[in-house]
C-alpha cells in the first residue's frame, strides 16, 4: 500500500513550480492505476518556497486527472475561509471527483498567515466553530437562513449529506470540536487523551465516534524506497532537508506534532530513521506487510520530477510485486 503526497515546495535549490505541478498531475493519475490508495495536498500561505497555498485548485485538477484514487485536503484552514464559498467549492470537487474527495479541517498555527488574510489569529478557535458550523449546513446543497441571509449551495454535491469533511488537530479543544460536529478526528500526536477528549464529545453530542487517527511518534511520514540507500541519500538528502527545515522554522518549541524532525542535516535525519526515512525494498515490504502503508512525497522540497519518477518506479516495479508474492 502505498499514497501520495504534495505540498508543493519550490525552493531555488528544487526544481521550477511549474515543473513540479505538472508532475503532480503526470504522477497521481499514473500512479492510480498501480496500486496507490490515496493522494493528499496540504496547504499554507507566504511561504518563501510556494507551498500550496490553493489546494482546492489543485485538488480539482487531481479530480479530473483521476477516476478512482481517493483524493485528500490537509488541511483546510478554516478560518481564513468564507464558510459559504468553500462550501461552494468543495461541492464542486465532490462533483469533480464523484465523491472521491474528503477534506480535513484545522486552523493552522503561523500568525503571518492570519495577518495577511486579516484574521484575528486570537480568535482562531472561536471563529472556526462558527465556520465550520456553517460548512456543515451549506455543503449538503440543502436551503437554509443564516443570520438573515438565505443560503443555498448550488449544484449541490453528489455525496449524500456533502463532501465527507474531518477535523485535525493536537489539542484536546481539536478533539472536542470533532466530536461534538461527529466528525472523523485526525490528529498530530499519539496521545490516548485525544482519543478520550474526542470519544466524549461525540457521545455528549449523540454521535457515534468515527475514525481516529493517533500518529505514533516518529512514524514514516516522508518515504522513499531505494535499491542503494548511500547513493538515495546523497541524492535525496538535501531535498528532503528543505523539507525539514522549512517545518521546522515554523514549527520551533513545538513537541506535539509526530511528522516534525529538528535535525539539522541529512547525515542526522538518516541516522534519526523517524519522520523522513527511505527504505530498501525488503525494508518496505517488511513495513507493508506489518501493516504500515508507504506515505510517498515524491517530489519533497522541490525535487527534480525526474528523479522522484525513478523512486517511484522502484515503489511500483519492486516492492508491489514482492508484497503480492508474499501474500500468495
Amino acid at each position: 500500500m502505498f499514497g501520495l503526497r504534495f505540498d508543493m515546495r519550490a525552493p531555488v535549490n528544487g526544481a521550477p513550480a511549474t515543473d513540479l505541478y505538472r508532475a503532480a498531475l503526470e504522477m497521481t493519475a499514473w500512479a492510480e492505476t498501480r496500486g496507490a490508495v490515496g493522494a493528499l495536498v496540504c496547504e499554507h500561505h507566504k511561504s518563501a518556497d510556494g507551498y500550496l497555498p490553493a489546494p482546492m485548485v489543485l485538488i480539482s485538477a487531481l479530480a479530473a486527472r483521476t477516476t478512482k484514487i481517493p483524493l485528500a485536503v490537509s488541511i483546510v484552514q478554516l478560518p481564513l475561509y468564507n464558510p459559504v464559498r468553500l462550501a461552494e467549492e468543495m461541492c464542486v470537487v465532490d462533483i469533480l471527483s464523484n465523491g472521491r474527495t474528503r477534506f480535513v479541517g484545522g486552523l493552522g498555527y503561523r500568525t503571518e498567515e492570519y495577518e495577511m488574510y486579516g484574521v484575528d489569529f486570537s480568535r482562531r478557535g472561536a471563529i472556526a466553530e462558527e465556520n465550520l458550523a456553517l460548512l456543515l449546513r451549506a455543503v449538503t446543497g440543502e436551503p437554509f437562513e443564516h443570520q438573515g441571509r438565505r443560503i443555498h449551495v448550488t449544484p449541490g454535491p453528489v455525496t449524500p449529506g456533502g463532501p465527507r469533511i474531518a477535523w485535525g488537530g493536537g489539542s484536546k479543544a481539536a478533539a472536542r470540536r470533532a466530536g461534538r460536529y461527529g466528525l472523523d478526528f485526525f490528529a498530530q500526536r499519539g496521545d490516548p487523551a485525544l482519543r478520550d477528549a474526542y470519544e466524549e464529545a461525540c457521545r455528549a453530542n449523540g454521535h457515534e465516534p468515527q475514525i481516529c487517527n493517533l500518529p505514533v511518534a516518529g512514524s514514516p511520514a516522508t518515504v522513499f524506497v531505494a535499491e542503494d540507500l548511500d547513493a538515495a541519500w546523497a541524492e535525496l538528502g538535501p531535498y528532503m532537508m528543505n523539507d525539514v527545515l522549512g517545518y521546522a522554522a515554523w514549527n520551533e518549541g513545538n513537541e506535539d506534532t509526530s511528522s516534525l524532525s529538528f535535525v539539522r542535516t541529512a547525515e542526522e535525519l538518516r541516522a534519526e530513521n523517524g519522520s523522513h526515512r527511505i527504505m530498501t525494498v525488503d525494508q518496505a515490504v517488511a513495513y507493508i506487510r506489518s501493516g504500515g502503508r508507504l506515505s510517498l512525497h515524491p517530489i519533497v522540497g522541490g525535487l527534480p520530477p525526474e528523479i522522484g519518477w525513478r523512486y517511484l518506479h522502484t515503489v511500483v516495479d519492486k516492492v508491489m510485486p514482492a508484497v503480492a508474492a508474499a501474500g500468495a
